[in-house]
Protein backbone atom coordinates (compact mmCIF):
# COMPACT_ATOMS: atom_id res chain seq x y z
CA UNK A 1 0.00 0.00 0.00
CA UNK A 2 1.44 3.49 -1.13
CA UNK A 3 2.13 6.39 1.92
CA UNK A 4 -0.10 8.36 0.98
CA UNK A 5 -3.32 5.71 1.14
CA UNK A 6 -2.20 5.51 4.42
CA UNK A 7 -1.66 8.41 5.53
CA UNK A 8 -4.81 9.57 4.46
CA UNK A 9 -7.02 7.43 5.97
CA UNK A 10 -4.81 7.49 9.18
CA UNK A 11 -6.06 11.00 9.20
CA UNK A 12 -9.67 10.53 9.09
CA UNK A 13 -9.88 7.41 11.30
CA UNK A 14 -7.86 8.70 13.89
CA UNK A 15 -10.89 10.81 15.48
CA UNK A 16 -13.18 8.48 16.10
CA UNK A 17 -13.20 7.80 19.40
CA UNK A 18 -13.71 10.83 21.83
CA UNK A 19 -14.33 11.49 25.91
CA UNK A 20 -17.92 11.88 25.49
CA UNK A 21 -20.88 9.12 25.46
CA UNK A 22 -24.38 9.26 24.41
CA UNK A 23 -26.49 6.16 25.20
CA UNK A 24 -29.76 5.46 23.90
CA UNK A 25 -31.50 6.93 27.06
CA UNK A 26 -32.94 10.00 26.70
CA UNK A 27 -33.01 13.25 28.67
CA UNK A 28 -36.26 14.12 31.10
CA UNK A 29 -38.09 17.15 29.02
CA UNK A 30 -36.65 20.26 30.08
CA UNK A 31 -32.98 18.55 31.49
CA UNK A 32 -29.75 19.56 30.13
CA UNK A 33 -26.24 17.90 29.41
CA UNK A 34 -23.06 19.09 28.32
CA UNK A 35 -20.04 17.12 28.03
CA UNK A 36 -16.88 19.19 27.12
CA UNK A 37 -13.67 16.64 26.55
CA UNK A 38 -10.16 16.96 24.77
CA UNK A 39 -8.38 13.79 23.61
CA UNK A 40 -4.15 13.40 22.99
CA UNK A 41 -3.26 10.42 21.40
CA UNK A 42 -0.17 9.23 18.98
CA UNK A 43 0.82 6.61 16.53
CA UNK A 44 3.81 5.27 15.31
CA UNK A 45 3.00 2.35 13.53
CA UNK A 46 0.29 1.54 10.91
CA UNK A 47 -1.67 -1.64 9.92
CA UNK A 48 -1.12 -2.53 6.32
CA UNK A 49 -3.93 -4.10 4.01
CA UNK A 50 -2.78 -7.68 6.01
CA UNK A 51 -3.69 -5.84 9.41
CA UNK A 52 0.13 -6.32 10.41
CA UNK A 53 1.48 -3.22 12.12
CA UNK A 54 4.15 -2.71 9.83
CA UNK A 55 4.22 0.76 8.43
CA UNK A 56 6.41 3.60 10.45
CA UNK A 57 4.41 6.31 10.60
CA UNK A 58 4.45 9.46 13.32
CA UNK A 59 0.83 10.70 14.18
CA UNK A 60 0.30 13.21 16.98
CA UNK A 61 -3.68 14.70 17.77
CA UNK A 62 -5.37 17.31 19.70
CA UNK A 63 -8.92 16.80 19.35
CA UNK A 64 -11.46 19.26 21.97
CA UNK A 65 -14.85 18.14 21.60
CA UNK A 66 -18.51 19.48 22.99
CA UNK A 67 -21.02 17.58 23.22
CA UNK A 68 -24.82 19.40 24.52
CA UNK A 69 -28.41 17.93 24.60
CA UNK A 70 -31.32 18.90 25.04
CA UNK A 71 -34.66 17.23 26.24
CA UNK A 72 -37.47 18.64 24.28
CA UNK A 73 -39.75 15.53 25.74
CA UNK A 74 -39.29 12.88 27.22
CA UNK A 75 -38.61 10.82 24.33
CA UNK A 76 -37.13 13.18 22.12
CA UNK A 77 -33.42 14.41 22.45
CA UNK A 78 -31.80 17.16 20.33
CA UNK A 79 -27.82 17.38 20.33
CA UNK A 80 -24.90 19.19 19.07
CA UNK A 81 -21.55 18.26 19.12
CA UNK A 82 -19.18 21.35 17.49
CA UNK A 83 -15.28 19.89 17.13
CA UNK A 84 -11.70 20.99 16.63
CA UNK A 85 -8.82 19.33 15.98
CA UNK A 86 -4.79 19.61 15.51
CA UNK A 87 -2.65 17.02 14.13
CA UNK A 88 0.65 16.12 12.74
CA UNK A 89 1.69 13.30 10.93
CA UNK A 90 4.34 11.87 8.38
CA UNK A 91 3.26 8.71 6.96
CA UNK A 92 6.21 8.48 4.25
CA UNK A 93 9.43 8.17 6.47
CA UNK A 94 10.50 11.36 5.36
CA UNK A 95 11.99 14.43 7.22
CA UNK A 96 8.81 16.62 6.46
CA UNK A 97 5.93 16.59 9.03
CA UNK A 98 2.38 17.30 8.07
CA UNK A 99 0.46 19.54 10.00
CA UNK A 100 -3.60 20.38 10.10
CA UNK A 101 -6.42 22.33 11.53
CA UNK A 102 -9.94 22.08 11.34
CA UNK A 103 -13.34 22.10 12.74
CA UNK A 104 -16.45 20.48 12.27
CA UNK A 105 -20.22 20.08 13.54
CA UNK A 106 -22.58 17.32 14.00
CA UNK A 107 -26.44 18.01 14.89
CA UNK A 108 -29.19 15.45 15.29
CA UNK A 109 -32.11 14.16 17.17
CA UNK A 110 -32.39 11.20 19.29
CA UNK A 111 -36.06 9.07 19.86
CA UNK A 112 -36.93 6.49 22.28
CA UNK A 113 -39.44 3.85 20.70
CA UNK A 114 -39.49 1.48 23.77
CA UNK A 115 -38.75 0.86 27.24
CA UNK A 116 -40.63 -1.74 28.93
CA UNK A 117 -37.49 -4.01 27.94
CA UNK A 118 -35.04 -1.68 28.18
CA UNK A 119 -34.37 1.47 26.40
CA UNK A 120 -34.60 1.65 22.29
CA UNK A 121 -33.98 4.53 20.79
CA UNK A 122 -33.12 5.69 17.21
CA UNK A 123 -31.08 8.63 16.06
CA UNK A 124 -30.10 10.61 13.01
CA UNK A 125 -27.56 13.17 12.49
CA UNK A 126 -25.81 15.30 9.83
CA UNK A 127 -22.20 16.37 10.35
CA UNK A 128 -20.35 19.03 8.50
CA UNK A 129 -16.84 18.37 6.53
CA UNK A 130 -13.72 19.67 8.83
CA UNK A 131 -12.36 18.16 11.71
CA UNK A 132 -13.44 14.44 11.07
CA UNK A 133 -12.02 14.08 7.31
CA UNK A 134 -9.39 16.90 7.02
CA UNK A 135 -8.49 15.90 3.69
CA UNK A 136 -11.55 17.20 1.89
CA UNK A 137 -12.20 20.16 4.51
CA UNK A 138 -11.65 23.00 1.86
CA UNK A 139 -14.86 21.31 0.02
CA UNK A 140 -17.56 21.08 2.69
CA UNK A 141 -19.91 18.80 0.00
CA UNK A 142 -17.06 16.72 -0.53
CA UNK A 143 -16.86 15.55 2.96
CA UNK A 144 -20.54 15.94 4.67
CA UNK A 145 -21.98 13.13 6.90
CA UNK A 146 -25.60 11.80 7.41
CA UNK A 147 -25.44 8.99 10.02
CA UNK A 148 -28.79 6.91 11.36
CA UNK A 149 -27.98 4.87 14.65
CA UNK A 150 -30.02 2.25 16.32
CA UNK A 151 -29.37 2.28 19.90
CA UNK A 152 -29.81 -0.25 23.05
CA UNK A 153 -29.28 0.43 26.43
CA UNK A 154 -29.80 -1.66 29.73
CA UNK A 155 -29.59 -1.17 33.36
CA UNK A 156 -28.37 -4.17 35.84
CA UNK A 157 -27.06 -5.43 39.18
CA UNK A 158 -23.98 -7.60 39.36
CA UNK A 159 -22.87 -8.53 42.90
CA UNK A 160 -24.87 -5.43 44.69
CA UNK A 161 -23.77 -3.51 42.34
CA UNK A 162 -25.31 -0.59 39.34
CA UNK A 163 -24.32 -1.35 35.89
CA UNK A 164 -25.52 -0.98 32.24
CA UNK A 165 -24.67 -1.54 28.79
CA UNK A 166 -25.00 -0.13 25.72
CA UNK A 167 -25.30 -1.27 22.22
CA UNK A 168 -24.87 0.99 18.99
CA UNK A 169 -25.06 -0.19 14.98
CA UNK A 170 -25.08 2.97 12.73
CA UNK A 171 -25.07 3.35 9.22
CA UNK A 172 -22.72 6.79 7.61
CA UNK A 173 -23.51 8.06 4.13
CA UNK A 174 -20.78 10.21 3.39
CA UNK A 175 -20.15 12.12 0.08
CA UNK A 176 -17.25 11.17 -1.74
CA UNK A 177 -14.54 10.50 -2.10
CA UNK A 178 -14.73 8.63 1.19
CA UNK A 179 -16.80 5.85 1.18
CA UNK A 180 -19.40 5.00 3.45
CA UNK A 181 -19.20 3.38 6.56
CA UNK A 182 -21.04 0.96 9.60
CA UNK A 183 -20.20 1.57 13.01
CA UNK A 184 -20.50 -1.09 16.05
CA UNK A 185 -19.57 0.71 19.26
CA UNK A 186 -20.39 -1.33 22.60
CA UNK A 187 -20.15 0.31 26.16
CA UNK A 188 -20.45 -1.24 29.71
CA UNK A 189 -20.56 0.85 33.10
CA UNK A 190 -20.30 -0.16 36.35
CA UNK A 191 -20.83 1.80 39.33
CA UNK A 192 -17.65 0.88 42.39
CA UNK A 193 -18.96 3.13 44.59
CA UNK A 194 -21.92 6.24 45.16
CA UNK A 195 -19.65 8.64 42.89
CA UNK A 196 -17.37 6.50 41.28
CA UNK A 197 -18.33 4.72 37.19
CA UNK A 198 -16.22 2.58 35.79
CA UNK A 199 -16.75 2.35 31.84
CA UNK A 200 -14.98 -0.18 29.01
CA UNK A 201 -16.18 1.05 25.45
CA UNK A 202 -15.09 -0.90 21.83
CA UNK A 203 -15.37 1.42 18.81
CA UNK A 204 -15.34 -0.39 15.79
CA UNK A 205 -15.64 1.15 12.26
CA UNK A 206 -15.55 -0.83 8.87
CA UNK A 207 -16.04 1.23 5.34
CA UNK A 208 -17.87 -0.01 2.62
CA UNK A 209 -17.44 0.33 -1.41
CA UNK A 210 -17.94 3.04 -3.65
CA UNK A 211 -14.75 5.54 -2.31
CA UNK A 212 -12.60 7.25 -4.87
CA UNK A 213 -8.55 6.80 -4.39
CA UNK A 214 -6.92 7.09 -2.46
CA UNK A 215 -9.89 5.98 -0.38
CA UNK A 216 -9.29 2.19 0.01
CA UNK A 217 -11.09 -0.89 2.23
CA UNK A 218 -10.32 0.12 6.09
CA UNK A 219 -11.70 -0.58 9.39
CA UNK A 220 -10.11 0.12 13.14
CA UNK A 221 -11.07 -1.37 16.29
CA UNK A 222 -10.32 0.65 19.49
CA UNK A 223 -10.72 -0.17 23.10
CA UNK A 224 -10.86 2.32 25.67
CA UNK A 225 -11.27 2.09 29.82
CA UNK A 226 -12.46 5.75 31.41
CA UNK A 227 -13.51 6.76 34.82
CA UNK A 228 -16.49 9.03 35.88
CA UNK A 229 -16.17 10.68 39.18
CA UNK A 230 -19.01 12.71 40.64
CA UNK A 231 -17.78 15.90 42.11
CA UNK A 232 -21.74 17.36 42.77
CA UNK A 233 -25.03 16.22 41.44
CA UNK A 234 -24.32 18.53 38.42
CA UNK A 235 -20.89 18.01 38.06
CA UNK A 236 -18.68 15.09 37.33
CA UNK A 237 -15.35 14.85 35.91
CA UNK A 238 -14.06 11.46 33.46
CA UNK A 239 -10.61 10.57 33.22
CA UNK A 240 -9.65 7.64 30.38
CA UNK A 241 -7.53 6.13 28.18
CA UNK A 242 -7.30 3.95 24.25
CA UNK A 243 -5.53 1.57 22.07
CA UNK A 244 -6.00 0.43 18.48
CA UNK A 245 -5.48 -3.50 18.73
CA UNK A 246 -6.18 -4.59 15.41
CA UNK A 247 -7.17 -2.75 12.22
CA UNK A 248 -6.45 -2.82 8.65
CA UNK A 249 -5.19 0.16 6.60
CA UNK A 250 -5.49 2.97 9.00
CA UNK A 251 -2.31 3.85 12.46
CA UNK A 252 -1.91 1.72 15.36
CA UNK A 253 -3.07 4.53 17.90
CA UNK A 254 -3.39 4.89 21.78
CA UNK A 255 -3.87 8.38 23.45
CA UNK A 256 -5.44 9.45 27.08
CA UNK A 257 -8.97 11.82 27.31
CA UNK A 258 -10.59 13.61 29.90
CA UNK A 259 -13.45 15.47 29.89
CA UNK A 260 -15.95 17.02 32.51
CA UNK A 261 -19.91 16.64 32.51
CA UNK A 262 -22.49 19.00 33.86
CA UNK A 263 -26.43 18.19 34.28
CA UNK A 264 -29.14 19.85 35.18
Amino acid sequence: MRCFEIGTIAVVLSLLPSPTFAGAWTLDRGRIQQISGVTSSHASRGFDHSGKPKQKVQFNKLFVQNYFEYGLTDAVTLFVAPEFVTAQSNMSGGSGIARSQNTAVEGGVRILLLSHIGMLSIQSSVKTAGAFDMSVSANNAAGRQVELRLLYGKSFTVLGADGYADLQVSERWIHRPRPNEMTIDATAGVKLNRSTLLMVRMFNTISGGGGQPPYTFYRTHKLELSFVRQITNAWSFQLGAFLSPVGQNTIVEQGIGAAVWYRV
